[in-house]
């Protein structure tokens, strides 16, 4: 397998020194640094989009993202014998984020605000093909959700004999779905009364597996859900992982915030955007749509505990809500 691999490395302009199989595709140690290598299965203006993109990043001084790497022929992918295209990108061998450390999630924090910075200071590009780079507005996939939060519900009120975590859904569901159907309305009247305010490049998918923690500087990687749309989803993606792992601790919130707007302010509309993300109960469906959709038969005991625990936090989590608010 290795040697099919080196035969698509041939077509770069390095020398490999090591390979090794990461997450996502293979890692090689080079004479150009660390890349990885990939299959690609999407299109060529994405991949020109990304890349004009990240090539502005670096230029703006955000050197530390995995932008693509040229074949000697001056492509963006390379082609294998059988068909198979594959891409090679700058890679890092930093660790993620931890996010149970305050010093680092700080850090992480106040990197998505010089990114942001810098993403809302590229010209538009009259090449850019937005059908691929936008995505539906938050408020139509949370409708969705609360669809599905109610067509749950309502199977679990006609069934006869109803297990602990259905009686436990039921329990706890007016409250968890006040709170879906606020967030969902609230945006939809902050988008009608926003909805002139421009766009902005955001990352889509940053969490803390796609920020690594280095020296003197943090990298940004992964950038393959970058889109026009609403910055603040960036950070809601990130401090929302931090605060269901660190019990809504309503001082960390804050810092996060705080990190951000060292490096970049934040508007009236956008802070009550964030809001109302936080305001959704996102883990809450999850578990409630992981159950609908698996054998409904058998239900681990580690979701009930994560349900009631969801209950649990519910006291914290209002008061960083009303701290947001």
């Amino acid at each position: 397998m290795n040697e099919r691999y080196l035969e698509i490395l041939a077509q770069y302009d390095l020398t490999v020194e090591n390979l090794r199989k990461g997450r996502s595709g293979y890692v090689c140690e080079t004479s150009a640094g660390t890349v990885l290598l990939s299959e690609y299965k999407g299109t060529q203006k994405r991949l020109e989009f990304e890349t004009q993109v990240l090539s502005y990043v670096r230029e703006a001084g955000m050197d530390r993202v995995d932008d693509y790497i040229r074949t000697t022929q001056g492509g963006l992918t390379a082609v294998g014998e059988d068909g198979t295209r594959y891409v090679l990108k700058r890679w890092f061998n930093d660790r993620e984020c931890n996010i149970r450390d305050r010093r680092e999630v700080r850090r992480a924090a106040a990197q998505i605000a010089r990114l942001h910075r810098i993403l809302r200071e590229i010209p538009r590009d009259e090449e850019w093909n937005l059908g691929s780079i936008m995505t539906e507005p938050m408020e139509r996939e949370l409708e969705r959700h609360n669809q599905e939060l109610k067509r749950a519900r309502n199977y679990m009120k006609n069934k006869r004999k109803k297990t602990e975590f259905e009686n436990c859904v039921l329990g706890n569901f007016p409250a968890f779905y006040e709170q879906a159907a606020a967030a969902c309305e609230g945006l939809k009247q902050l988008r009608q009364q926003e909805s002139s305010a421009p766009l902005f490049l955001c990352h889509g998918n940053l969490d803390h597996h796609h920020i690594l923690i280095g020296e003197p500087d943090l990298a940004v990687i992964e950038f393959h859900r970058m889109h026009l749309g609403e910055q603040m989803e960036d950070l809601y993606y990130f401090m929302r992982k931090v605060m269901e792992k660190q019990e809504w601790n309503e001082s960390l919130g804050m810092e996060m915030l705080s990190a951000y707007e060292r490096v970049l302010p934040i508007s009236a509309a956008q802070r009550r955007h964030l809001y109302y993300l936080f305001l959704y109960p996102e883990k809450y469906w999850k578990q409630i749509n992981f159950y609908f959709n698996a054998n409904k038969a058998w239900i681990p005991a580690r979701n009930i505990e994560k349900l009631k625990n969801l209950e649990r936090q519910m006291g914290d989590r209002n008061r960083f809500l009303e701290k947001i608010r």
